[in-house]
């Protein structure tokens, strides 16, 4: 089968032939209908041999969908022949967060060497992918797979982010969303499916600030030094109750800092390597600062409820299994519309 791998450091993704894996007991084998592409892909690939622990050859691809197309023994409840999507951060399913389904912040996948797919484990970018339990698939229904199988990330991810701030999402309250790609035109979404608040995007590129105007961001703001100081006049001097940053370089956290409001709510989503000092003369009184990771599974099964009822859309870029590599070139580039997406 066809397999988009990362198979030597420094080099990219390649389109390769492996073979077809067989489930092992309690394991389950899709023939994958699509597969996301991620920015944190490229966090992957651009790692220097001492930092890469993912394994090599590794297949990528942490969003997935597909059919069910054969059974290892022993796994019930799982239709062949059904359309699932995979929840992508395994845990051991034992622990005290894993049994509240926040496999996300598994205490031991690590030391049992446990990965999610496209991240360590092999991905969904190829024709065919092993999970290996049947709680790691949620039911996609009638819902496309091509139009959804973001959502396991790009839109889990701002959703949890989201739902944690819930407290700060009032009628009256403004909401920022940094970044305006992949991950922020989803969480624009999600903000206005859920909540009453006005949501202003930021981010440097026109062309995504119209993105976010059209998913449904109230004001926009192109990203600079005076970022901070535009969200603040648009708030009446006060800043804004959520800042969610789903780019995480040191100038759209400095830009968060200063233009969050007393007692409100930073969300450093984005992987970008900044960091933000708090407490004391640095961060307004009262501000709570998180770093949230992926989501829980019944907050996969809420965002997918969210989709068929029509309140949250991925806007796609689709490409085939063979032009995979220059989708992640123009991933790298900044040029992708919302999300890119392989059809193997």
């Amino acid at each position: 089968m066809k397999a988009v791998q990362y198979r030597e450091i420094g080099k990219g993704p390649e389109v390769v032939e492996i073979d077809i894996p067989e489930p092992g007991p309690g394991q389950i084998r899709l023939k994958v209908t699509a597969a996301g592409l991620c920015h944190s892909d490229w966090f992957v690939m651009d790692l220097p041999a001492e930092a890469y622990v993912y394994g090599l050859p590794l297949t990528l691809g942490h969003e997935g969908a597909g059919i069910v197309d054969k059974l290892g023994e022993g796994v019930e409840g799982i239709e062949l022949g059904g359309s699932y999507a995979v929840y992508g951060p395994w845990g051991c399913g034992q622990c005290r967060a894993c049994s509240q389904g926040q496999e996300n912040y598994c205490t031991r996948a690590a030391e049992l060497g446990i990965a999610p797919p496209g991240l360590g484990a092999p991905g969904a970018m190829a024709e065919y992918l092993i999970i290996d339990d049947a709680r790691h698939l949620v039911p996609l229904g009638d819902l496309d797979p091509v139009e959804t199988v973001s959502l396991t990330d790009a839109g889990l991810t701002p959703y949890h982010a989201i739902r944690a701030a819930q407290p700060k999402l009032f009628p009256g309250a403004t909401a920022v969303v940094i970044g305006a790609g992949g991950l922020g035109h989803v969480g624009i979404q999600i903000l206005r499916a859920i909540s009453a608040v006005t949501v202003i995007a930021v981010d440097q590129s026109e062309e995504k600030l119209a993105l976010a105007s059209e998913v449904g961001a109230h004001h926009t703001v192109l990203a600079g030094p005076d970022a901070a100081e535009q969200i603040r006049a648009l708030t009446g001097g006060k800043g804004a109750e959520a800042v969610f940053d789903f780019v995480g370089a040191q100038a759209t956290i400095d830009t968060s800092r200063a233009a969050v409001a007393v007692d409100g709510h930073v969300s450093i989503v984005g992987i970008g390597g900044g960091l933000m000092p708090t407490g004391f003369f640095s961060t307004p009184y009262g501000v709570s600062v998180r770093a949230p990771y992926w989501g829980s599974r019944s907050e996969l099964g809420e965002v997918l409820d969210l989709a068929r009822v029509g309140a949250v859309t991925v806007h796609t870029e689709v490409y085939g299994i063979d032009d995979a590599v220059t989708a992640y070139e123009k991933l790298h580039a900044g040029t992708v519309r919302g999300r890119a997406v392989i059809v193997p």
